[in-house]
């Protein structure tokens, strides 16, 4: 299989973005389109050269919506009658299969228009390339269709779902082909690793590494970059400002039943006093009474 990349080591140089940060990844292949081209062909595992029809549908990355958490930057696309989704998941938060599952059954539900029967639906593909394992197998590329249980059949052509596994890709060779080499671009933490693709002399990567270099040093994608991190940072500090309140609000709560209840064991308290006093006076009175019956005697 080839040997895995390992964390980088001293002295290397950590890229300050990575290719998987979404922002980044959306801008670079929307503004390139040729390369995403390239990419999805590679992905697909069909020729560049056979692809007659390609158009990105969500070109656009609104500002405003750059701090909602469930905002994900994917790029939907229309490839010869296909409808594909392509996406990168950095974190592992153990419900990926699920959510890219969902994101299919979004695309594939969208797609009827009004007066067509559903055998006019078109192939959803949903291309995931995700930086942590998620299949107990040596390959870094999964798809997955509707099939038979027992005997294997598939249901339909329309649903398909390809994963790219990060952390499986060896290191890249010259002899490799582009798909090995678009992940390894994908993978690349350091600056070497970056060097080590472009030292390859593979056109399309150097247009891919070029592209790459000055959409992450240009003014759109640092401001793009600070507006997410105001917004994740408004929304940490609304969130420990939440929870601070929430704490003095369950401190005052609890404060309030310990009085309460201090309240009524003084209560409590008040009135076995009262009936004791009331219980020595009866007792007095009694023997005062139980007194006078011995004098009359």
């Amino acid at each position: 299989m080839g040997k895995k990349r390992a964390p980088a080591a001293k002295g290397t140089t950590e890229l300050r973005y990575k290719l998987t940060n979404d922002i980044l990844f959306k801008m670079v292949f929307v503004q390139h389109p040729e390369l995403l081209r390239r990419l999805v062909a590679e992905l697909l595992g069909i020729p560049y050269g056979n692809i007659t029809e390609f158009e990105v549908t969500n070109a656009e990355i609104p500002p405003d919506l750059l701090g909602d958490k469930f905002c994900r930057l994917d790029v939907n696309m229309k490839v010869d009658g296909r409808r594909v989704d392509l996406e990168v998941q950095v974190a592992d938060e153990h419900d990926y299969a699920e959510r890219s599952l969902y994101l299919w059954a979004r695309e594939y539900s969208s797609a009827l228009q009004a007066g067509h029967g559903y055998a006019e639906l078109p192939r959803v593909v949903v291309l995931s390339i995700v930086d942590f394992p998620m299949f107990d197998a040596e390959d870094f590329h999964s798809e997955f269709l509707p099939l038979e249980a027992k005997r294997g059949t598939p249901l339909t052509d329309r649903m398909s779902l390809h994963y790219f596994e990060l952390p499986k890709i060896p290191e890249p060779t010259s002899a490799d082909g582009e798909l090995k080499l678009w992940l390894a671009l994908f993978g690349a933490k350091t600056e070497e690793d970056i060097m080590k693709i472009q030292e390859m002399d593979v056109p399309v990567m150097e247009q891919a590494i070029g592209a790459y270099r000055a959409v992450s040093a240009s003014d759109e994608f640092r401001e793009m970059e600070r507006l997410r991190d105001l917004a994740r940072h408004n929304e940490a500090s609304a969130l420990a400002n939440a929870r601070r309140e929430a704490t003095a609000d369950a401190d005052a709560k609890w404060q309030g039943v310990v009085a309460d209840k201090d309240a009524a064991l003084a209560d409590k308290d008040a009135a076995l006093a009262d009936k004791d006093a009331a219980v020595a006076e009866q007792a007095a009175i009694i023997a005062e009474l139980r007194a006078q019956l011995g004098k009359d005697k």
